[in-house]
């Protein structure tokens, strides 16, 4: 192998660079090095922030950098721009890019990059389980004698080739293998132009940066490299150029730059890219053997049906629908049984609280102010989301949802909209925030921003429970007793209705304030990866489940024990609280909702998870009396306080449509870093909440439906 091996040379708490292309296994090698627990899905574009953790091998610790995935380090969207500015000024002390086994052509393009910044490169060819069941074979020898750089094979799932990948690490670390990169040759005057104007970088960047990478960033035009040159000169104190040359010093470089590119002719790029894949497919023409001719494998058959006009959305919507309704179903039993295991202890907290002598008030807070809102949640959220979340990891994990998003793209289109906002939104079904913080990875920015202002419409794991509840009463209003296929029909309606509401704010949106031509781009479908049931439930109930109860707990407890306090403080004719709802007692009546509807949504501000809660506590401190011990008890209340099938469903509606939490509008400002923006992301659903409501409830109102 074309390695030389050197004397040791070890460096304290080096760091390590994870790089590679979208759903290759990076975040599973990541774990498997750190020991972490890094939320790894079966979709492209899933990490957009860098994950930081550390492992200790050979005496030596490791500090481990997962980037985002990116196809390139051309830098066109946030995410490429983090790895790249990462791989090139980050100075890491190694760089590992994983590629996958089964299409390794296309994800060289990426390791002969990495390779023009820094020949301290390993390549991890993961997957290699996955390439072997469809008899593709790697000539791992020939292949790192054909690159200059280790070459490391991996199945990560099945922690397969991760301590060889820790030996090489530890080894490139100290110096006992000193790589030499076999970088790709350009045209003739590309070539030229390189050497010429690297050998001027040489001078102020060698040493501390590649100055024919530079050289070759310089001739693209990139128009982020002029500070980060200039940042360069400041941390090389061997450059010896005071501060205000320097500004003088990259403006000559740019216009050498500037005048090779004109020489060089446009399209520049284009022809760098070529150059790219033409070494990449010289590389595997030598070292990979595949079955001979086009052989469909079972993901291929199944893909034909799953992404076909035909079968592709009742698929959807059959998948859906039964997840919704196994959930409903299934919740109801475990419901009742902590709804009765947790009310029947309140009696005995009370009592418990009077021979201890507990003041009344005091007892009546932490009783039933902030308990009975903590075993309200943990009843009513715990066995539905306990349903499921696992479901819904399944389907992800098994790589079903970059197919929903493929099904989707022509409408993202034809909205004005970019396609990857069809992923950021299946995000979204998991944490708007993290749906948010996900649409970095389009490109145009008015393109992401679209998809930042419309997440919202989408619910996230905080509002399944309230849409699982409204839908159960709908159906028991209804028909007069429990249907799950109905309530479940409802939920899958109301999730259509989000989808349809998204891509209507999108093309309102790129209609007027926020006008353009969307963008092209490739999705490239994982192959579908059964998963592991037991890592799936682990991370399933611990990630998800008991993530969003916690969260929910947390925030309930407070808010439980202020609405107890607002509904026994008295003023006037009644409590604090009877006043506020009665306040908007006629906003809601509009809405064919009351007062403390409008008020509990209000207040569940902090986190959707507490506004069912905060409406049940306010219902309770009113004049119904109710010792909620199950489930039909608390639609027995909703009954007394005048609900009918019109209420539930424009709870359901509201739900889905309003104003996004305090963790998605904090995301929101961090990312869009404008106060407008933020401002218009809680208009946009809450007027289309309001308008909606509106509109059902004057249609049913006048046809006398209610």
């Amino acid at each position: 192998m074309d390695l030389k091996h050197a004397g040791p040379g070890p460096a304290p708490e080096p760091v390590v660079a994870l790089a590679g292309n979208p759903n290759t296994g990076k975040s599973t090698i990541f774990n498997g090095l750190t020991g972490l627990k890094q939320h790894t899905g079966n979709w492209p574009g899933k990490t957009v922030t860098q994950t930081k953790g550390r492992y200790r091998h050979r005496n030596r610790t490791i500090n481990l950098v997962d980037l985002p995935g990116t196809y390139s380090l051309l830098a066109g969207s946030p995410e490429e721009q983090v790895a790249r500015d990462f791989i090139c000024f980050g100075a890491p002390s190694v760089t590992i890019v994983v590629v996958d086994a089964g299409c390794l052509e296309r994800h060289l393009n990426l390791v002969l990059q990495v390779m023009e910044i820094t020949p301290k490169t390993i390549l991890c060819v993961n997957l290699i389980d996955e390439a072997e069941k469809r008899n593709i074979r790697i000539d791992y020898k020939k292949l790192q004698s054909l690159l200059g750089i280790p070459v490391v094979p991996t199945a990560a799932r099945e922690k397969k080739g991760l301590d060889n990948l820790k030996n090489t690490v530890d080894d490139l670390v100290a110096g006992k293998i000193k790589p030499f990169p076999r970088l790709p040759v350009y045209e003739e005057p590309l070539e030229q132009a390189l050497q010429a104007l690297g050998k001027s970088l040489q001078r102020f960047y060698g040493g501390h940066l590649n100055p024919r990478w530079l050289a070759l960033r310089l001739l693209d035009g990139d128009p982020a490299l002029r500070a980060q040159l200039k940042e360069a000169l400041r941390e090389n104190p061997k450059a010896g150029i005071p501060g205000t040359e320097q500004e003088e010093l990259i403006a000559a470089f740019l216009q050498e730059a500037a005048a090779y590119r004109r020489k060089l002719g446009p399209g520049l790029r284009d022809r760098v890219v070529r150059s790219l894949y033409w070494r990449a497919e010289e590389i595997v023409a030598a070292v990979v053997r595949k079955p001979p001719g086009k052989v469909a494998d079972w993901n291929d058959r199944i893909d034909n049906i799953v992404t076909s006009r035909l079968y592709s959305y009742p698929i959807i919507l059959l998948l859906l629908g039964f997840i919704f309704w196994l959930t409903i179903a299934g919740a109801n039993y475990p419901s009742e049984l902590l709804a009765r295991l947790l009310f029947g202890l309140e009696g005995k907290l009370a009592a418990a609280g009077q021979s201890l002598g507990v003041p009344a008030w005091l007892d009546g807070l932490l009783v039933k102010g902030v308990y009975r809102s903590l075993a309200w949640v943990v009843s009513v959220m715990l066995p539905p989301m306990a349903i499921f979340f696992p479901l819904f990891t399944f389907l992800e994990d098994l790589g079903f949802l970059p197919r929903v998003a493929f099904n989707l793209d022509k409408f993202f289109k034809k909205a004005g909209a970019h396609g990857k906002q069809s992923l950021t939104m299946c995000m979204g079904f998991g944490c708007n925030a993290v749906g948010v913080t996900a649409c970095r990875i389009i490109d145009s920015a008015r393109e992401r921003l679209i998809a930042i202002l419309t997440n919202n419409f989408v619910p996230c794991n905080g509002r399944f429970p309230t849409l699982f509840i409204m839908a159960s009463f709908f159906s028991v209003v209804l028909l007069g007793r429990k249907n799950s296929l109905l309530a479940s029909s409802l939920v899958l309606l109301v999730i259509l209705a989000g989808v349809g509401a998204t891509l209507l704010c999108s093309l309102l949106l790129s209609k007027t304030i926020l006008r353009g031509i969307p963008s092209t781009f490739t999705l490239e479908l994982p192959g579908y990866r059964w998963p592991k049931v037991g890592t799936l439930l682990i991370r399933s109930i611990l990630d998800r489940t008991l993530f969003v109860l916690g969260r929910a707990v947390t925030i309930a407890a407070p808010a439980g024990g202020l609405v107890w306090l607002l509904a026994n403080i008295q003023s006037g004719d009644g409590s604090l609280l009877t006043q506020m709802a009665g306040w908007l007692q006629g906003f809601g009546n509009l809405l064919g909702m009351d007062g403390y509807i409008i008020l509990a949504f209000i207040l569940g501000l902090p986190a959707n998870e507490i506004v069912l809660p905060i409406l049940v506590m306010g219902y309770l401190s009113g004049s119904y009396l109710l010792e909620p011990e199950s489930v039909e008890a608390f639609h027995a209340l909703f009954l007394a306080n005048g609900w009918t099938w019109l209420t539930a469903l424009n709870v359901m509606l509201f739900s889905l449509l309003h104003f996004p939490c305090g963790t998605t509008l904090l995301t929101i400002r961090k990312e869009t870093l404008s106060w407008k923006w933020t401002f218009l992301s809680v208009l946009l659903p809450t007027a289309a909440g309001i308008t909606l409501c509106f509109l059902i409830t004057q249609v049913a109102r006048f046809f006398r439906l209610v």
